[in-house]
């Protein structure tokens, strides 16, 4: 099944989750604590509302304010994609702006991916690989395509208790990012 339509047939939680995951993957460009979107994990974990409360949005304002930069003079597109991710994140995780955000965190976090791998062509249209498998894309977007099917394939199979290994996906992919991040800072130099 494609990313897609995993995404048209996740349930809020899922969607959620999806879309903060594909955030804290992108949190290296941010410059931000890795432990910063923690608690909107675990407002998602409340089996009350899928992080719909208070939690998601003092998290996300939280979150919001220590990752704030500068205007966006000067910035990549990669960091600019980023801060649109967080900006555009639904106060309520669980209307129906959630479907939206989880879809354009997917299509910028891909694009991101593709922007900082220097085996991939900038130009090309992640949407392609979000209809297939991962087929001619480089290996930082395929990599990320396998992550954000991963996050979305547990919580669809396990719930709330597929929370905590999507995390762990996405702390690998933030890792991978980082050393990315890190690499082609010292290029510019």
């Amino acid at each position: 099944m494609g990313l897609v339509e995993l995404i048209a047939r996740a349930d809020t939680r899922g969607l959620a989750a999806s879309g903060l995951a594909c955030l804290d993957r992108c949190l290296p460009l941010l410059e931000g604590d890795d432990e910063i979107l923690r608690p909107l994990w675990a407002a998602l974990a409340d089996d009350t509302g899928g992080g719909s409360g208070r939690d998601w949005a003092d998290g996300l304002a939280k979150a919001r304010a220590e990752l704030a930069g500068p205007d966006a003079t000067g910035e990549d597109e990669a960091v600019l994609l980023a801060r649109r991710m967080l900006a555009s994140a639904p106060d309520d995780c669980a209307g129906p702006g959630t479907r939206a955000w989880a879809d354009a965190c997917s299509v910028a976090a891909l694009r991101i991916h593709r922007l900082l791998d220097p085996a991939a062509d900038a130009s090309g249209d992640a949407d392609v690989h979000r209809e297939d498998a991962a087929d001619g894309a480089s290996p930082l977007v395929a990599a990320e395509l396998r992550r954000q099917t991963a996050v979305l394939e547990l919580l669809a199979g396990y719930g709330p208790a597929g929370l905590r290994p999507a995390r762990e996906a996405s702390t690998e992919g933030r890792r991978v990012l980082r050393a990315v991040v890190s690499r082609r800072a010292r290029a510019r130099c």
